[in-house]
């Protein structure tokens, strides 16, 4: 399993940055993981990993749990499938990628939140969903 936070926009805000890359290092600890900035003019998550497990992070998404999310992740291991999660800039995600058949749109809350810190969250996200899988006790 290899993890993919693509995300659109600048990095601008130094901590926000600091705590999304702190926690792709955690995530290090139990799958490859990497974070980029992708411009959607010259990127499309569909043809790079056509077969991966793609997230799209939209305030119309489904809502999950942090347990259900562990639970979702840990099949996507199982299964040896790369995951791509991807974080919209300032306007959101292109709307081709909202449609994308074979990717899901999930929200972190119905708020909405700067898209550094909706990086810096989906992080925590995926190292928590590992540590619960593995039963570490960071989760409690």
């Amino acid at each position: 399993m290899k993890i993919f936070l693509y995300y659109i926009g600048k990095p601008r805000n130094r901590e926000a940055n600091a705590l999304a890359a702190e926690y792709v290092e955690r995530i290090g600890h139990y799958a490859p993981c990497e974070m980029r900035e992708v411009n959607p003019a010259k990127f499309e998550p569909q043809e790079k990993h056509s077969s991966a497990a793609r997230i799209y992070l939209d305030p119309a998404g489904r809502g999950m749990n942090s347990g259900q999310l562990a639970d979702w992740i840990g099949r996507l291991e199982n299964e040896g499938r790369e995951v791509v999660f991807v974080v919209g800039g300032a306007d959101g995600l292109p709307e081709a990628w909202k449609r994308d058949g074979g990717g899901v749109l999930l929200s972190l809350s119905p708020m909405t939140f700067p898209h550094e810190m909706a990086r810096a969250m989906v992080a925590e996200q995926i190292y928590r969903a590992f540590t619960m899988l593995r039963g570490h006790p960071y989760p409690r």
